[in-house]
C-alpha cells in the first residue's frame, strides 16, 4: 500500500488544487455556506481518520448533556441505509453506523441522526417537535456548505498536520492551510507527561492564529472490560485476543503490552464489515477484547456474546477548565 501511495505522488499536487480551489471558493463567497441561528459545534480533523474525533464527540456530549438538549448529526459510514435516520430502538450498526450507535447506546435523552447531506439532517433535526438546543456535527470539517457556530480541529500527536501532505501520497484531506478555520486545535492521544517545552514546539510548528486556541489531550482506558452482563478487571485477564477494525491501533496496543497483558492481535480495516469467515474465526477464541466502535458491530453474535468484552476510552484534556469554559461561552 505505501508502494502505491509513493507511486501516485504526481497526483498529489493536482489534488492539492483542487481541495486549495473548492475552500478559496468558499473563503471568498463564490460558493455559499449554510448558517444557522442556533449552536452547530463541529468536530473534525485534516487528515482521512484516526485524531479521536468519537471521545470528542462522547466528551462534548457529557460537558453539556445537563444544560442543553444534544442532537449528533454524522454521516453514518458504511450504514446500509441512506438519507436521513433518526436512532431509535430498532437502531443498530447497519442502520446509522458503528460510531453513531455507539453514540445512542450510551447516552440517553439525547438524539442521534445521521445524513450525508448535513443541511437536511440539520433541517430535520430541527423541524422536530422537541428539537435540539445544540447539533454536534461529527467528522464534518471539510462539509463546507455548512457554517459551524464552533469548529474544534483535532490532530494526533503521532501524525501531527503539519508534517503530513494530501492525499493520495499523504494522509490530508485537504491543505495543512485549511487548519484556519479552526476555533480550537487539539492535539490528541498524547503521552500523558508530555512536557511543556514539547507542547511549545508544537505550537509553534502548527502556527496558529492569535485567536485559535491550542490543547493537549490523552487517552484514558477504563481499568475494567465489559460485555452486556458483567466486567472483569483488566489488570487480571488471562491471555486473550485483541480485535480491532479502528484507524490506529497502535497506541492501543502499546498500552496493553505496557500493562504486562499477553494477548494475540487481530488488526481489521478502519470500520471493517466483520463477515461470516470472522466470526467463526473468533468463535474458537475463549476471551477477545475489543474497541467499544467494534463492539457494537460484535456483540449481536451469539456465538461470541459470552466471550466478547470491550475497553472503553474518555480523552483527558490539559487545561480541561479553560476548554470547557470556552465550549459552553458557545452555546450560550
Amino acid at each position: 500500500m505505501k508502494i502505491i501511495r509513493y507511486i501516485l505522488f504526481p497526483i498529489v499536487p493536482i489534488y492539492y488544487a483542487i481541495t486549495w480551489l473548492r475552500n478559496w471558493l468558499y473563503d471568498v463567497g463564490i460558493k455559499t455556506s449554510k448558517t444557522y441561528d442556533f449552536p452547530l459545534l463541529c468536530v473534525g480533523n485534516l487528515s482521512t481518520g484516526g485524531t479521536g474525533k468519537t471521545p470528542m464527540i462522547e466528551y462534548l456530549i457529557r460537558l453539556l448533556k445537563d444544560e442543553k438538549s444534544i442532537a449528533t448529526l454524522s454521516r453514518g459510514y458504511k450504514r446500509k441505509t441512506e438519507g436521513f435516520v433518526l436512532a431509535d430502538s430498532q437502531a443498530n450498526a447497519d442502520t446509522i453506523g458503528d460510531e453513531p450507535f455507539q453514540f445512542y447506546r450510551k447516552f440517553k435523552g439525547i438524539k442521534v441522526a445521521v445524513d450525508a447531506n448535513r443541511q437536511h439532517g440539520i433541517a430535520q433535526l430541527r423541524g422536530l417537535d422537541e428539537a435540539p438546543e445544540v447539533i454536534l456535527l461529527d467528522d464534518a470539517y471539510q462539509h463546507r456548505k455548512v457554517q459551524a457556530s464552533f469548529t474544534i480541529l483535532l490532530t494526533a500527536y503521532s501524525n501531527l498536520y503539519y508534517k503530513d501532505i494530501v492525499l493520495p501520497t499523504g494522509n490530508l484531506r485537504e491543505p495543512k492551510s485549511g487548519a484556519k478555520r479552526a476555533d480550537v486545535v487539539v492535539v490528541t492521544k498524547c503521552d500523558p507527561s508530555i512536557s511543556a517545552s514539547e507542547k511549545e514546539k508544537i505550537r509553534l510548528k502548527l502556527k496558529l492564529k492569535d485567536e485559535q486556541s491550542l490543547f493537549f489531550s490523552h487517552v484514558d482506558y477504563a481499568t475494567e472490560v465489559y460485555s452486556v452482563e458483567r466486567s472483569l478487571d483488566l489488570a487480571t485477564l488471562p491471555k486473550f485476543t485483541l480485535v480491532t477494525g479502528i484507524a490506529n491501533a497502535n497506541p492501543l496496543v502499546q498500552f496493553l503490552k505496557e500493562k504486562g497483558l499477553e494477548f494475540d492481535h487481530l488488526e481489521f480495516a478502519d470500520h471493517y464489515n466483520f463477515k461470516a469467515s470472522d466470526i467463526s474465526n473468533l468463535a474458537g477464541k475463549s476471551l477477545i477484547i475489543t474497541t467499544e466502535k467494534d463492539y457494537v458491530r460484535l456483540k449481536d453474535y451469539s456465538t461470541l456474546e459470552t466471550k466478547l468484552f470491550y475497553l472503553p476510552i474518555e480523552i483527558k484534556l490539559d487545561k480541561a477548565a479553560e476548554f470547557n469554559a470556552v465550549v459552553k461561552a458557545s452555546v450560550n
